[in-house]
């Protein structure tokens, strides 16, 4: 065991868990007492709702990465990875818990969302799904972390099945929703059931021009659209949707957006420098890290199952929990998700 965990184990089980915890309950204590005890956040005040802040920056890659950190510098690194229409506020409840137990917590906005920018200005926007991953391990690499659990839901568990997949030396563990997920474009040309290519209607209407238009005009609006269909029983206020959409002022957010559904549909070209990765991910590479897959029981974009379907994908240690969320699980039952990331990453510890 490296030296970097026996640190991480001796923290966890020495007394500053303890401070680190009170910091943390005394953050969110202090955000929620500003609204009041049951009482509505206002829309557009920051004092009302807690905030992932501040936010640090670090060139990574091809990108200036916008990211939250909280918990111990020699404590587990965990990985948060966020999904579309979503942002790193997912995490808002989720990365203190964790922070407590003694985990050091990254959130990174992915590109063309938040704070994060491109370091090159005429840079192509690509979103494919190996470029998106790619920008993980340069954070990892410029954080000097060798080893993380990755976590994610939407985009951000398919960025964590890949980089469990095809880099599983830098994983610990993998906590992904909605299972494998991973963009095979042959597979990805043919038509699904009525129903599900009814809950893509966005991925249609962002292939054409008038829905790049559409993004650009509306995104707050399409957003809203989609956090309401996706988890229907999700009661969130307007303070809350704010929280997160005003990460959607990125200037690359629409390019980013409309190059991720056109090229899972082929319908925008790949960058040539991303083939080879793109080529290993086509053949559905098997997933060998320690892993926990997760459904919302009232999810509205992919139907809570018991994972069997993807079961031979795996091939370490997996377990399957369905909890009562709709597709932005982490925001909505951030308890049970947290104790998910909290399994994978003590498990034997």
């Amino acid at each position: 065991m490296s030296e970097q965990i026996n640190r991480q184990r001796r923290f966890f089980l020495g007394g500053a868990v303890a401070s680190v915890a009170a910091a943390e309950m005394a953050f969110m204590n202090v955000a929620h007492a500003e609204a009041g005890p049951g009482a509505k956040p206002v829309p557009g005040s920051r004092a009302a709702l807690p905030r992932l802040e501040p936010i640090r920056q670090i060139q990574a890659g091809e990108l200036d990465v916008g990211y939250y950190e909280t918990g111990p510098a020699d404590g587990v690194p965990v990985l948060l990875l966020h999904g579309y229409p979503y942002d790193i506020h997912s995490y808002v409840d989720v990365a203190p818990l964790l922070a407590a137990r003694g985990c050091r917590v990254i959130v990174p906005h992915l590109r063309g969302h938040g704070t994060t920018r491109f370091l090159d200005r005429d840079a192509p926007r690509s979103a494919q799904q190996a470029a998106v991953a790619l920008d993980q391990i340069a954070l990892l690499d410029a954080l000097k972390i060798d080893r993380a659990v990755m976590v994610g839901y939407d985009w951000g568990a398919r960025t964590g099945c890949i980089l469990a997949a095809l880099w599983p030396e830098r994983c610990l563990g993998l906590l992904s929703v909605n299972g494998y997920i991973m963009t095979n474009l042959p597979a990805n040309r043919h038509p699904l059931p009525a129903k599900a290519e009814h809950g893509w209607w966005y991925q249609y209407y962002f292939a054409t021009e008038r829905g790049r238009e559409g993004l650009e005009a509306n995104r707050r609006d399409i957003a809203r659209i989609l956090w309401t269909t996706n988890s229907p029983k999700w009661n969130y206020d307007d303070a809350t949707f704010e929280r997160t959409a005003a990460s959607f002022d990125n200037p690359d957010y629409v390019d980013i957006v409309i190059h991720n559904y056109r090229w899972r549909l082929s319908l925008a070209e790949g960058l040539p420098q991303y083939a080879e990765l793109e080529k290993r991910l086509a053949a559905l590479p098997a997933i060998s890290v320690p892993t926990i897959t997760m459904d919302g029981d009232s999810d509205g974009v992919v139907p809570a199952t018991d994972g069997k379907a993807y079961a031979s994908k795996f091939t370490g240690p997996r377990s399957h929990r369905i909890v009562k969320a709709g597709h932005n699980v982490p925001q909505e039952a951030p308890q049970a998700f947290a104790d998910a990331v909290l399994a994978l990453a003590f498990a034997g510890r």
